[in-house]
């Protein structure tokens, strides 16, 4: 496993360039966590005249879904591997992604997979087969 450094919370001035396939982005949506609502992040996206979106307060409830998976995703898959590449990184979430809905059961589905509660049991079988 990787360790973080203090390099990597450093915060380091924009270098990133947009290509021209990327479209601009016209609004950002975001809570109102302090990364968020800081000078130096709120001022770069009025700068690029992207307009700013925040969710009012005990809107993260509505999240809160996403971060339970992302969690798995995080603790179960990525911290237990080394990708060297783009591709390797997003083959292993394909690969994890297959597992979460087919094989992995959840707690709050009475212990079935999202694929047996979605389609039934016996099509999810065939559909991980």
């Amino acid at each position: 496993m990787r360790l973080m450094r203090i390099e990597s919370i450093t915060p380091k001035p924009n270098t990133s360039r947009p290509r021209k396939e990327h479209k601009s982005l016209e609004i950002f949506n975001t809570d109102q966590g302090s990364q968020y609502t800081g000078n130096a992040f709120t001022g770069a996206l009025k700068e690029s005249g992207i307009k700013i979106s925040m969710d009012g307060k005990g809107r993260c409830m509505d999240n809160i879904f996403i971060e339970r998976l992302w969690r798995s995703v995080k603790y179960e898959k990525i911290f237990l591997e080394e990708y060297e590449t783009v591709a390797e990184l997003i083959t292993g979430l394909k690969e994890y992604f297959e597992f979460y809905n087919f094989e992995r059961s959840h707690q709050s589905f009475s212990r079935k997979t999202p694929a047996e509660v979605y389609w039934g049991k016996a099509v999810a079988q065939q559909m991980a087969a």
